[in-house]
């Protein structure tokens, strides 16, 4: 079972203000990697109150609490965020669009796990990004 953000919130005895429990929903409704502006626009729609500020303030806390993951993905000028999830994957993104593509494969992960070990190591984690543009059709 996943959690939302807001049960994990309440889970790590993070406080849930209005506007806190509104910015959860949206990040777990979310679909994509949004950045804040694009958060700050889709909460804004719920409740036109809530400031930027308090989108920053906000998902900078659920990211200190391990609730959300901050992506600095090259080439974008803004971090972009997702929440944190039970299951591992991988980003493919568009350089032209900026379409992000989680995917899980799994010869990638045990190779990934036979390069570590071929110089005596445990893989213990990894982030895999590839940065794609569409082949000409």
């Amino acid at each position: 079972m996943n959690e939302t953000i807001e049960e994990k919130c309440l889970a790590k005895g993070v406080k849930l203000t209005e506007q806190r429990k509104i910015i959860a929903k949206v990040m777990s409704g979310s679909k994509d990697h949004p950045d804040v502006d694009e958060l700050y626009k889709r909460v804004s729609n719920i409740d036109p109150k809530i400031s930027i500020a308090t989108v920053y303030r906000t998902i900078k806390l659920f990211a200190e609490e391990g609730i959300v993951t901050k992506h600095g993905f090259k080439g974008g000028e803004k971090a972009r965020y997702e929440e944190l999830s039970e299951s591992h994957h991988d980003h493919l993104i568009d350089i032209k669009t900026g379409e992000i593509i989680e995917f899980v494969d799994d010869e990638i992960e045990k190779l990934q796990k036979k390069i570590a070990e071929k110089f005596g190591y445990d893989l213990v984690d990894h982030k895999l990004e590839l940065y794609c543009r569409k082949k000409n059709s």
